[in-house]
């Protein structure tokens, strides 16, 4: 990058292929004075999971990008009558007695498969944007630039490293050193997760046989007992239903996985129907109707005091991977995605701003993710009667359920850049999103 008032030819390397990595290259690359290259440590883009909620703030990221319409093409949304129902909650035991509604205006549960998403916005990266097999093992920088290294032993050197490689992030302990700041490992948060997809016409015939009612399967669940949790919703548009069921482990305050087991396992139904064995005849039917399901032990990062050191950024889950239980996730990648994708485009960037530019990313992303990190950990609680105030109240649970999520949802990413933009003394300009 040249060290005079142009931002002409900005080389930008983003290492990791995920959602928020992919969705900001694409954005760059409309910008003609940005040079682009997307580092990939798989042969191919691919993603890791069946199904990724996104809320309405993550779906406001992903129009700002400009890859609203690409999802919209593959999402998959609550049927008529019930589409803006994010989740009915009811008991998990007994007769799955219902507790309250959350309704997301609008949106109801939007959620896509991960690999589908992916293949649609690959098609639009410029070709030779993206190259595989480069997996980053470790960076440096000199002044105003960083290199980066891949373990077949070659490098590259950018102007700003974006470091979207994920909760295993080779590139995150960089950038804790550098702000001198103890690194932060992915850590075991006890609890486990069976997941599995059944055919919609399958479970709505089991639930037929056992004179459940088949509203069950057409509509968003959520199953609450003490210490676990059971989610269904519609896929594939409503051919499939995606289930997973959590359950986690109390009798310590400091859960271990073995460090030589994999996080994701093949299991058998009948260990899951084991650990599920007092549960209510509908989550129980649910499970029965799911013979090889997969177990996924859940893991986050502690929130960081930092996601930037000089010319290396962190975003995603590199900066704040966090527990599933608010279908947040991804959405908080994407808002770091849609804050940088506009900062870093925009004509008054120049080489001597950058590193202003980066720190109200810093200033204005990191409160907001770490407490969706917080929170996160925090309705998982809420979910399994753990909630210091609601516990199994089933009174103050569903105003709680019915209610937390609005802050999360409410927020519009726009904002965000216009507070930076505002804070950098950047006057409004209307042609700019």
């Amino acid at each position: 990058m040249n060290n005079n008032s142009s931002k002409k030819n900005l080389r930008i390397a983003i290492v990791g292929g995920g959602i928020s990595g992919v969705g900001l290259a694409l954005d760059l690359c409309r910008n003609s004075d940005v040079e682009v290259t997307l580092f990939e440590a798989a042969p191919a883009f691919g993603e890791v999971g069946a199904g990724i909620a996104f809320g309405a703030n993550a779906v406001r990221a992903l129009d700002g990008l400009g890859i609203g319409e690409d999802y919209r093409k593959v999402d998959d949304r609550t049927p008529a009558p019930w589409e803006e129902v994010w989740f009915e909650w009811r008991r998990g035991d007994g007769e799955a007695k219902y507790l309250a509604t959350t309704v997301m205006p609008g949106m109801g549960q939007s959620t896509v498969h991960r690999a589908d998403f992916l293949d649609v916005l690959t098609t639009h990266l410029p070709e030779g944007t993206a190259q595989f097999n480069k997996r980053a093992v470790g960076v440096e920088q000199n002044g105003t630039e960083a290199r980066v290294f891949f373990a077949d032993g070659t490098d590259f050197v950018c102007d700003l490293l974006i470091a979207a490689d994920g909760i295993k992030s080779a590139l995150r302990a960089h950038v804790m050193e550098g702000i001198d700041a103890p690194p932060a490992e992915p850590r075991f948060t006890g609890t486990c997760a069976y997941r599995g997809m059944i055919d919609s016409d399958t479970l709505r015939a089991a639930f037929l046989a056992k004179g459940l009612n088949t509203h069950l399967v057409d509509v968003p669940q959520m199953y609450l007992v003490k210490d676990g949790h059971i989610l269904t919703f519609p896929v594939k548009q409503g051919r499939v239903i995606n289930m997973v069921a959590f359950l986690t482990d109390r009798s310590t305050d400091t859960p271990q996985w073995p460090a030589d087991a994999p996080w994701v396992r093949k299991t058998t139904q009948a260990d899951m129907l084991k650990d599920f064995a007092d549960w209510g005849e509908a989550p129980r039917t649910l499970l029965e109707c799911i013979p090889e399901p997969t177990y996924w032990a859940l893991h986050d990062i502690a929130e960081l005091p930092g996601y930037v050191h000089n010319r290396v950024v962190l975003i995603g889950d590199a900066a704040h991977a966090m527990l599933p239980h608010q279908g947040a996730g991804a959405g908080q990648g994407l808002e770091d995605a849609y804050f940088l994708a506009r900062m870093l485009g925009d004509p008054r960037l120049t080489a001597d701003n950058l590193p202003a530019v980066l720190a109200t990313y810093d200033e204005l992303r990191r409160p907001r993710a770490c407490k969706v990190q917080r929170t996160s950990w925090e309705t998982g609680e809420l979910f399994e009667m753990r909630d210091p105030e609601a516990g199994d109240n089933e009174q103050i649970l569903a105003v709680k359920l019915e209610t937390r999520f609005n802050w999360l949802w409410n927020h519009d990413p726009a904002s965000d850049v216009a507070e930076a933009r505002a804070r950098l003394g950047w006057e409004p300009q209307s042609a700019i999103a």
